[in-house]
Formats: structure tokens, sequence, C-alpha cells
């Protein structure tokens, strides 16, 4: 439930038309999803051979830490804090405040939603800041009524009459090379990755796991696998209601499903469902993410106030932090999509050298029998690193300026990094 709740929030009712402005046919869609499951697939197996090797708390910050240099882990963890962890909870927070408009019949400004995204922010931060008890129950709620959501909108979506073929591909997109063409598909990778992202946040709370180097990597696995059946099922779906073009054209794709299914009542339907999606992936972010920011604190290279608990045994100052710090990015950016390009930049840059740790733990630790190894191993790991890679360049090549500004803030981390370990006395 931890894996499939950090990874189905809200970009998997949303990112299907953003996949569709990128690759104009059915095919392209569906093989854009897939490919992005695959490229989750390669990630779960790689994260599940490292929380079997290190099951300390931390997730990535730690692997980087333990394989590389401390100043990685840490670069790792400045960046989750400014741009990872608060980008993605932004996005989500927007899509939150989208489809409560659209719920309550109103069009309102990109502002308008900032606003309603970052009272939510807001509200979530203080419910998880109470306890912990507060903040999971307010996840697994969600992510019940998030699964029943989604299992409606495939069932009503089936029944819907596939869309005319009046979904003609641009005349652009009919003339592009095959290097335009291969861009393309990188960029589609783009949202698609991101709404697969969060299975590692299943690995920042391994310490609290009963017997994880085996609970882990099955959970890993099986709730990678189970979120790509249900997102190929979700754009199939919006695929053959709307066809190819009308889903490009839809900010709000698994509404207007509903839509067609079952009138304006049914969109108003989904709308609620989704808004509760969206609050409930939050939800699970705050819960998960602070514990890296902890550890960074813990081992002195970070504020000493994020590795302080409350009363009620919580890390609340970086709870709050963290969300005031989502609050600001979507309030300065108010665009879904640039908020969405200003994440995956950096992110996919960490997955990448996340998945090299690997290679590493193997070198030092070649006779160790009791750990989770991966499947075909290293063609599996180089697939990884290569779609990494090719995302990363995607970004770069179409969206040069939400990179810049993100790879800009991670490298502010390397400064960072020498002053807190000049302060503590750290290795450096």
């Amino acid at each position: 439930m931890i894996v499939m709740g950090g990874i189905i929030g809200a970009g998997i009712f949303t990112n299907p038309y953003v996949v569709a402005q990128q690759v104009h046919t059915p095919v392209l869609i569906l093989g854009a999803w897939a490919v992005g499951g695959l490229i989750a697939l390669a990630g779960a197996f790689i994260y599940a051979e490292l929380s079997s090797q290190v099951t300390e708390s931390g997730g990535q910050y730690v692997y980087l830490r333990e394989a590389m240099h401390p100043a990685v882990g840490f670069v790792y963890g400045w960046s989750l804090l400014f741009v990872i962890q608060t980008g993605g909870m932004a996005a989500v927070a927007l899509i939150f405040a989208n489809h409560v408009f659209e719920l309550a019949g109103v069009t309102a400004s990109e502002f308008s939603a900032a606003l309603l995204g970052c009272a939510a922010l807001a509200v979530l931060t203080i419910i998880n800041c109470i306890g912990v008890r507060a903040g999971t129950v307010t996840q697994n709620v969600f992510m019940i009524l998030k699964l029943v959501a989604i299992a409606l909108l495939v069932i009503f979506g089936l029944m819907i009459s596939k869309a005319t073929p009046a979904t003609v591909v641009p005349a652009t997109a009919a003339s592009t090379t095959t290097w335009q063409a291969l861009i393309a598909f990188g960029a589609a990778l783009i949202p698609a990755q991101f709404a697969y992202g969060g299975w590692q946040t299943a690995c920042f709370v391994a310490g609290e796991v009963r017997e994880p180097k085996k609970t882990l990597p099955r959970g890993l696995l099986l709730g990678v696998l189970g979120v790509i059946v249900v997102y190929l099922s979700v754009n199939y779906v919006c695929v053959h209601a709307l066809g190819a073009d009308g889903l490009a054209q839809t900010k709000t794709p698994a509404s207007a499903v509903m839509r067609l299914a079952l009138g304006s009542k049914g969109g108003r339907l989904l709308a609620a469902g989704i808004a509760i999606s969206t609050i409930g992936f939050l939800s699970q972010s705050m819960l998960t993410a602070p514990r890296v920011y902890f550890a960074m604190a813990d081992d002195g290279l970070f504020f000493q106030q994020l590795g302080r608990l409350n009363r009620a045994r919580v890390p609340a100052f970086a709870i709050g932090l963290q969300g005031a710090l989502a609050i600001l990015i979507a309030l300065v950016a108010s665009k879904y999509e640039q908020i969405l390009n200003y994440v995956v930049s950096v992110d996919v840059i960490f997955f990448a050298l996340s998945a090299v740790c690997v290679f590493v733990f193997r070198k030092r630790r070649a006779s160790a029998a009791d750990v989770f190894r991966i499947p075909l191993h290293p063609f599996t790991t180089l697939f990884f690193i290569a779609a990494c890679a090719v995302i990363t360049f995607s970004l770069l090549y179409k969206f040069p300026l939400n990179s810049a500004i993100s790879f800009g803030i991670m490298l502010l981390g390397v400064p960072a990094y020498f002053v807190w370990a000049g302060r503590r006395g750290q290795r450096i």
C-alpha cells in the first residue's frame, strides 16, 4: 500500500493529456505508458536490491552516501527538499485545485488554482504535524477511495462507444523526422515518468519495516506491477473514449471520460474522486520524505531542527518546512506543466546515480547471499540508466529554462554541503 500510494497520485488522471500532446497516435500514447512502466519496473528491481543491501531509513540519501560520497547524498537530500518532493507536491496540489473548481462548475484562473492548492498543502501540513496516527489514517482512507475512483473510471469508460475516427494525426506530426519523433517520444516519457515516480519512497522507511530484506523487495515489485496494470487500463480507456486528438485537448481527461459515460453527474463524481486521490498522495508524501531530512540532520549535515521531534514524536519542523516550500513553488510557478518539467529533470539524475550504486555495492559485498538480486543484471540496470539519460536529454532539449532552474538549485547543494561539513568537522 505504501508503494502504490507513493506512485498513484493525481498524475494518472491528468498526465495522459500531456503525453498525447507529444505523441499523436493511440499506439504511441499507450507505448509511452508501457515503456514508462518498464522503466519503473527496472527501477523497482534496482531499489529492491539496494533496500536489501542497506536497511537503514533514508532511502536514496543513504544509498548515495554509502556508495559514493556524503556530498552526493547531501545534494540529493537538498534537491529532494527544494525541488523533487516539494515540486511534486505543488504540482499535485494544483491538480487538486483544478478538479475542485471543475466539481463546483467554476472556471478558475491559474492564480486561483494556486491559492486553493496552497490552502490544501497548509491544512495537510498541520494534520501531519499533529501526529503519525492522524497522518496515517488520512493516508489509508484516501488510498482506498483513490482505488475506487480508478475502478469506476475503467469500468464505465469501457462501456463508452469507441471514439469516432476523426482523430487524424496532425500534419505537423505526420511530417516529423525520425529524430523529431524520438525527441517527442522522449518528451512523452517525462509526464509518464512523473506519474510512475514514487516507488522509491517506500525505502525511506526501511528501518521501520519488519524483515526489510524480504518485505521491501516484495512490496516494491508487486506494487509497481500493480500500478502498471492500473495505468495502462486508465490510458486505454482515455484513448478508447476520447481518441488521440481529443485526449490531447482535454486537461481533465478522466473527468471527460466519466461525463461521456454518465453525463455531468459522472464528471463531477470523478472530479471528487480525483480531488480525494490528490489529498491522499500529498498526505503520503508528507509522511515519508521528512525521514530523509531527519537522517541528514542526524548526520550533522542539515538544520538541527529537522532532526527534532515534537511532543507527538513527529519531525514537525521538517514537515512544516517541506509544506512551506511546496506552497512557495505552487505560487511562483502556478502552471502544472512547468512544475512537472522542473521536478523530473533533477529526479531522473538521482535515479540514474542510485542505479550506479548497485555496481558499487556488488563490488564491495560480492559474497552477500541474503540480498535480493536484480534479474538480468547488468542489462536491466543499464537499461534504467539509459532511460534516465534519454529523459534528461529530452528535458534539456525541449524545456531548457525549467531544467536550468532546477539544475541550478541542485548545484547550490554542493557549496551548501561544504559549509555544513566544515562546521561539523565532517569528512569532505
